[in-house]
């Protein structure tokens, strides 16, 4: 009788451990999309704002335009669905008036998928890679992700109905380094919020799986 339990309760903990490794690789299955048409693509904003969160200072551009490519298919891993490989802003200008200049570097960057509505049509995902620096009258910074060298990542949603890519506010790592000057406008290690909305040409259906 002492040898059945011992055998039962052998064959039960190899059996939980057996379904307990198979959800894990059930968990772990990646995420995956499907995007059309893709290939290059282009995408322009109105007003776009960085916002430092410490300060509460904020750099406002007129008008934003973007060059990315994104891949084309299906079963595309949510890592990577595509990059950006080129990004500019006009018009910018900050406190009192200040007049600034926008540079950006580090491309390409990365585009990721991590979730896909489909009641809604929104995928939500990230841009990673992210360098800027900025310059203006007596004051410049760069902008990276949690320190100077990091490159730094910002959330996005892409709404099918729409065709519009969104830059959230939040869940972002962005920060400002290496302030020079800037009257304490802004300071070196402060987190920023970047917002903006862009419209995507041509437009794509990107869903999951």
């Amino acid at each position: 009788m002492k040898r059945l339990s011992r055998r039962m309760l052998i064959t039960g903990g190899a059996t939980a451990l057996a379904v307990g490794l198979t959800a894990g690789v059930a968990l772990a299955v990646a995420i995956t999309f499907s995007i059309t048409p893709g290939g290059k693509i282009t995408a322009k904003a109105g007003t776009t704002t960085l916002k430092d969160t410490a300060t509460g200072s904020v750099l406002s551009c007129k008008s934003s335009n973007t060059a990315s490519t994104l891949k084309s298919g299906h079963g595309i891993a949510g890592t990577n669905l595509g990059s950006v490989t080129a990004l500019s802003f006009s018009s910018c200008t900050g406190p009192f008036g200040l007049v600034f200049t926008v540079s950006n570097s580090g491309f390409p960057w990365t585009l990721s998928g991590s979730s896909f509505n489909a009641t809604t049509g929104v995928t939500t995902g990230k841009i990673t890679g992210i360098k800027s620096h900025l310059s203006g009258t007596a004051c410049a910074a760069d902008v990276a992700g949690t320190s100077a060298t990091t490159p730094g990542t910002v959330k996005v949603t892409y709404t099918n109905s729409t065709h519009k890519l969104k830059v959230l506010p939040t869940g972002g790592t962005l920060h400002v380094f290496n302030v020079n000057g800037c009257a304490g406008l802004i300071a070196s290690g402060d987190a920023t919020q970047f917002s903006g909305t862009y419209t995507v040409s041509p437009a794509q259906t990107i869903t999951s799986p």
